[in-house]
């Protein structure tokens, strides 16, 4: 199967549930025959949703490019982490053009722009190359505004409480 039209989605904001929206909706696509390369930006621990896309293989491909370490440590990404996310933008550019896949799920992008891993007009870029009926998403937190009025959905994740707020650190199968 093959999307008519594919359309770009943002979902930001400091809410929970961005790459979880993401998830939910790339294992809908390939419960529709689609098939998803959904890549995680500045993510390299073994998240659990890991073990559950790969459920899913081949219809959804998991990659992950860098990682948050230097955002614990306090300091600025290094050169090795912004060319290895570099690197998996330029990949995800000829998998956009070989057409292999019909959903694609850049997560953390947008956050990645704010610790100037990537600029907005990398974005933008993956944007335009973006095949007629591939299908887009884009998360993370302060999603540059220039991506938002590009995209076709924006959703923004709003924090109302949340228990971490309380001390509550990640909890395993359901944070992370």
């Amino acid at each position: 199967m093959k999307l008519k039209k594919g359309y770009t989605h943002v979902y930001t904001g400091n809410g929970k549930g961005k790459t979880t929206a993401a998830i939910g909706l790339a294992v809908r696509a390939a419960g529709a025959g689609l098939r998803v390369y959904f890549l995680q930006i500045m993510k390299n621990f073994p998240y659990s949703e890991l073990k559950s896309l790969e459920a899913f293989r081949p219809d959804i491909i998991v990659e992950q490019a860098g990682d948050d370490a230097f955002v614990l440590e306090k300091r600025e990404p290094n050169e090795k982490e912004k060319s290895e996310i570099n690197r998996a933008l330029k990949n995800v550019g000829d998998l956009l053009k070989q057409k292999r896949y019909d959903v694609f799920v850049l997560d953390e992008i947008c956050v990645a722009t704010y610790f100037k891993l990537l600029t907005a007009k990398e974005i933008l870029d993956i944007i335009e190359q973006k095949p007629d009926n591939v299908e887009l998403v884009l998360t993370g937190r302060y999603c540059p505004e220039e991506v938002i009025s590009r995209a076709d959905l924006v959703t923004e994740m709003k924090e109302i409480k949340h228990y971490y707020q309380q001390g509550v650190l990640s909890r395993k199968g359901i944070d992370s």
